[in-house]
């Protein structure tokens, strides 16, 4: 009988080319990421720019990471009981149905009823956008599985990056022509167009084929197996020295995350229009894509860990930094900064748990970790919205803010929400800097730290240059 060590990823030659069935599912995860992202970005401007409501752009935000917590550890546990390419198929079939949904309901109900926040209409809108939004997400669950699965072992972390560099060029692609759209033809040709490149990777995906172990048998006289299997991924984690802090950091970084989730578009759109807003946006995100090539070519050296800590650093000293003047083009070095470090420092978390969890257990870890992480973003989200209008605006506006240090920080509505921005990037730093120096992370450091295995940079490399032909 075959089992999973016969497969493992570690038993194969190090020096193997990526495999072309990855490289398929990179083609699909570009499509599947630009559709999610385009119809979440382009109902987001849709509603602010018709509502003016900073509410309603927090709400939105903080549901889609809500959704995605929730669904998380259920997803996770669904991809460790099945094959991965069944749920690869899977979450498209919901994207594809929840998009038609959306576009029905956008199609048949008129604008007036969809823009009111207490009508059910606007609420279906968001609802089924947002399912198919999340569900479009939720395959990375799946995607990190078979980067162990596909991917040698020394290769890890440029797969990683290459993943990087694909969310990054979904990410640019989005936000160019989200704004271009809503702002020119408005939001039933994003309605139409997401729809129309959901069934195009439904398709795809299911002529992808790959070689994978069959999950383990369900032992019929044991107890019921719960849908979510939150006590093995605590017990997969716990095994791991310090794997909690990388766990806890990401929660933390998410919960000030929420302070962008919930007035970054806001802020911008106070500064341009939304069509300068959605090309900056585009502009912005070739930093993605440059970092993510730069992980894919370099990989992330003997310390994963390391470069978790010191990029999130970096980016809490910026994100405190940039708002000091209202300024595009301070917001557009600090964004480019951020952005260029986000792959690396998502790939590196990949790259920790796919070394120190099992493969049999890494989806149920994932999946957790995704509950723990995007938990946290809403929570600050719905908060901060609602304190950024009843207090900060107006704090900076006519209030004591402005009184105290509006001389050289700037008065308005605008610098309120800059000043949230400089706050939650402190305490970042803050937080940061105390986990750089705790046992935890050295003890995690001392436990996947390890000289990188020989790899043939020359087929990475060309597995690299590649895969953008291939799209």
């Amino acid at each position: 009988m075959t089992t999973m060590r016969d497969l493992a990823p570690t038993q194969r030659s190090p020096r193997a080319p990526m495999p072309a069935a990855f490289r398929q599912l990179l083609i699909n995860t570009l499509g599947t990421g630009v559709t999610s992202s385009f119809v979440w970005f382009a109902l987001t401007f849709w509603v602010f720019l018709e509502t003016r409501s900073v509410v309603a752009t927090g709400v939105i935000g903080g549901s889609f990471s809500l959704a995605s917590a929730v669904l998380g550890p259920f997803v996770g546990t669904y991809v460790d009981r099945h094959r991965k390419h069944q749920a690869l198929v899977l979450t498209s079939m919901i994207s594809t149905a929840c998009f038609t949904l959306a576009t029905v309901v956008f199609v048949t109900v008129d604008a007036p009823d969809l823009l009111r926040l207490t009508s059910p209409w606007f609420w279906a809108l968001v609802t089924t956008t947002l399912l198919g939004s999340v569900a479009g997400q939720m395959r990375g669950i799946a995607l990190s599985t078979c980067v162990t699965l596909l991917v040698p072992e020394g290769a890890r972390d440029r797969a990683n990056g290459m993943v990087g560099t694909v969310t990054g060029l979904s990410f640019a692609i989005t936000s160019v022509f989200s704004g271009l759209v809503i702002g020119q033809l408005g939001m039933g040709w994003a309605l139409y167009g997401s729809l129309a490149l959901t069934v195009a990777a439904l398709v795809h995906i299911r002529t992808v084929r790959f070689d994978e172990p069959d999950p383990e048998p369900v032992d019929r006289d044991a107890p019921r197996q719960p849908a979510v299997d939150v006590r093995g991924a605590l017990d997969a984690i716990r095994a791991v020295p310090g794997l909690g802090l990388l766990i806890g950091l990401a929660a933390c970084n998410n919960l000030l995350g929420g302070v962008f989730m919930a007035l970054l578009d806001a802020y911008g759109l106070s500064l341009v229009s939304v069509e300068v807003w959605g090309l900056l946006w585009g502009f912005i995100s070739l930093a993605m894509i440059a970092g993510g090539l730069v992980v894919a070519r370099r990989g992330l050296g003997r310390n994963p860990v390391r470069v978790i800590v010191v990029g999130n650093l970096v980016n809490w000293a910026v994100c405190s930094l940039f708002p000091i003047r209202s300024s595009v083009v301070l917001l557009t070095v600090g964004m480019v900064v951020w952005l260029s470090l986000m792959p690396a420092i998502e790939a590196a978390e990949q790259t920790v748990l796919q070394r120190a969890i099992p493969y049999e257990k890494q989806g149920r870890v994932f999946g957790f970790a995704q509950l723990v992480e995007n938990a946290a973003a809403p929570l600050t989200a719905f908060l901060m919205a609602p304190l950024a209008e009843t207090v900060f605006m107006p704090l900076m506006t006519d209030g004591a803010g402005a009184d105290a240090i509006g001389s050289w920080y700037g008065t308005g509505p605008e610098r309120g929400l800059a000043l949230m921005f400089t706050i939650a990037g402190v305490i970042g730093v803050v937080v940061t800097a105390v986990a750089l120096v705790s046992r935890s992370y050295r003890r995690l450091s001392a436990a996947t730290s390890r000289d990188p295995e020989p790899v043939d940079a020359e087929a990475v490399a060309d597995a690299i240059v590649d895969a953008p032909t291939m799209f």
